[in-house]
């Protein structure tokens, strides 16, 4: 049998529901990380509901069935890098999702990041979380790299709750 990995989709414009609706309704495994976003207009705020990854959302298939999943209505393309289709392991999906069940406040940001201080998170919802600790502005951020969509997830942390690897 073949091997099933999480391949990353790109979508039309803010189509990403709509694809991973009809990707479901075809029996596939899909992971759309959504987060709330309050959204202001000239009469009212309100909440909303979007993709964490404008324009990504990730599949559970195999190599063979990618043209398959291409003809949902929404589906663009399959992400590349140096060739080969891009993929998420699984344990970077289980990462977004924690992340996502915490309700930490969270930024994306496609940058090249050099690499900053390895740090282990001590308290909190993410304890015990290892990675790594940037300073952006006057904050500091522990960044989860998700490397298959050339993303990084910045989640805002209070410096009291890193700890330095090395110490």
């Amino acid at each position: 049998m073949a091997e099933l990995n999480w391949y990353v989709l790109y979508t039309t414009s803010r189509a990403e529901k709509k694809v991973a609706q009809r990707l479901e309704e075809k029996g596939l495994e899909v992971f759309l990380p959504m987060i709330e976003e309050l959204r202001q207009w000239s009469d009212r705020k309100k909440k909303v509901q979007k993709a964490l990854f404008n324009g990504y959302l990730f599949v559970k298939t195999t190599k063979a069935d990618l043209w398959n999943t291409l003809q949902v209505p929404g589906a663009v393309k399959f992400v590349h890098f140096a060739g080969e289709h891009a993929t998420v392991r699984q344990s970077e999906i289980n990462i977004i999702k924690r992340i996502l069940e915490t309700g930490v406040a969270i930024e994306t940001d496609n940058s090249e990041i050099q690499p900053g201080e390895q740090v282990k998170i001590i308290g909190g919802a993410l304890e015990g979380m290892a990675g790594e600790c940037v300073n952006k502005g006057n904050k500091d951020y522990f960044i989860i790299r998700v490397p298959g969509i050339n993303q990084n997830l910045m989640v805002s942390i209070e410096r009291k709750f890193l700890m330095s690897v090395s110490e």
